[in-house]
């Protein structure tokens, strides 16, 4: 990888930035939330955060995707940024674009997935279009986008590498760790991760005895009961 000057040393040009990774998640880390599903992770973070508007584009709906964002922001149809991103990317990172939700040209397509499946990269989520449908369909690489057309980029800028984005309405910063599943894309800071991981447990074990009640009694009627005589309801 190229050196990064500091800013401090250097004036970007406007709307220009390349700064650097967010700091390595530890190996062990990755692999305790990569069983976390995403709507559990939701759940355990108060239920109104996530991208919004985004479909997967890979075939495999158990592909799953956890790793550290590597974040874009791009002009609308422009993919000169994301390709020095790409490059910028360690294994298991995953790509995260903010280019506007714009799905009047594709800003990644099947040439940069091959780019990415070589650099063993944990995925991309766009909000963009993709092209190149046949190729996603392959499998081997997760990507989520908000749409897809044949019609192709531009390279002239400008765009940031690293730096805070909107990616779907979901707010992402370098560094995070980014869920992605068949029901959803989540960030979760850094920092957050020790204490939200007991909660994540014991989510999972309330919805396994929830799970086990509905499938031994067809339904918990008690607990239902319980929520609706709370709101006044007589039953």
């Amino acid at each position: 990888m190229s050196y990064i000057v500091p800013d401090e040393q250097y004036s970007w040009p406007p709307g220009w930035r390349i700064l650097p990774n967010g700091a390595a998640i530890a190996a062990d880390v990755l692999e305790a939330w990569r069983t976390v599903p995403v709507a559990v992770a939701g759940d355990c973070m108060g239920r109104s955060i996530g991208a919004t508007g985004l479909r997967p584009y890979h075939p495999d709906i158990h592909t799953p995707v956890c790793g550290r964002a590597v974040t874009v922001r791009t002009r609308p149809g422009d993919n000169l940024i994301i390709h020095k991103a790409l490059l910028m990317a360690e294994p298991g990172d995953v790509v995260v674009i903010d280019a506007g939700g714009s799905t009047e040209q594709a800003i990644v397509g099947g040439l940069m997935r091959t780019t990415a499946l070589a650099r063993k990269l944990g995925g991309f989520v766009i909000d963009g279009a993709v092209r190149d449908l046949a190729e996603w369909d392959e499998g081997g690489m997760a990507c989520f986008a908000r749409g897809h057309t044949h019609r192709g980029p531009a390279k002239d800028g400008p765009g940031a590498v690293n730096i805070p984005i909107s990616c779907g309405g979901l707010v992402v910063m370098p560094g995070d760790l980014l869920l992605a599943d068949a029901d959803g894309i989540i960030a979760i800071p850094v920092a957050e991760l020790p204490s939200l991981m007991p909660k994540v447990q014991a989510h999972l074990v309330k919805e396994e005895n929830i799970r086990q009640t509905n499938a031994r009694e067809k339904g918990d009627s008690e607990r239902i009961d319980t929520l609706l005589r709370s709101k006044g309801v007589m039953v």
